[in-house]
């Protein structure tokens, strides 16, 4: 498994798809998608992104590419995990991609949550299977796509400081495939409970 993921991870990391671009956004699509995060997705997310409730990710500080990706996903129905297709396909079947890309860049240039300390053995363990990965089974450095500090590289989405909780739905999503992303399946396949854990655990104490 080990050569396959670890190709399949160089050939994303070196794709640069739908990049976003804050002067691409006018102004009122600007003010609108601010009244749009603030008064709609602010509900669950917070009105800066930073979500006070685990099961919702935080967005402050987002990849303002990935963010973008991900509510088109959510439009076109090809992102099927059970909150995409309870909350989020109807959320943004409305929006337009002038509109996405200004939420994008909104929540980009907002300030990140503070990490949450963990315990600290488990911390431990997390970091260093986000650093090295567990060459046993061929699951690669999350490092490798999502950087040293864990604040995305390019399409790949920042994850410090996001919710333990969160982290751990999404890593069973890839698992079982309702996340439908070939490269994370396979990493959440090599994967048990509880090195998923110890990895969610690192990242909510990352900043």
């Amino acid at each position: 498994m080990r050569h396959p993921i670890l190709l399949a991870l160089g050939l994303l990391c070196a794709l640069g798809i739908g990049v976003v671009h804050a002067d691409d956004v006018d102004q009122a699509t600007h003010e609108h998608a601010v009244h749009v995060a603030v008064g709609t997705c602010g509900t669950c997310h917070g009105p800066t992104g930073v979500s006070q409730q685990p099961k919702y990710p935080l967005l402050a500080g987002q990849n303002a590419n990935y963010v973008a990706a991900q509510l088109k996903a959510f439009r076109n129905q090809t992102r099927g995990d059970a909150d995409a297709i309870g909350y989020m396909w109807g959320m943004s079947a409305t929006l337009e991609d002038g509109t996405i890309d200004a939420l994008a860049q909104y929540y980009a240039a907002q300030k990140a949550g503070r990490g949450r300390a963990g315990e600290t053995a488990l911390v431990a363990k997390g970091r260093q299977i986000y650093e090295k990965g567990v060459e046993s089974v061929g699951v690669p450095a999350c490092a490798a796509c999502h950087g040293p500090d864990a604040h995305g590289m390019g399409d790949f989405p920042r994850l410090a400081g996001q919710h333990a909780q969160y982290v751990m739905k999404q890593l069973a999503s890839f698992q079982n495939n309702m996340r439908n992303v070939a490269v994370m399946h396979g990493v959440a396949q090599g994967l048990k409970v509880e090195e998923m854990r110890a990895v969610a655990a690192y990242l909510e104490a990352q900043e």
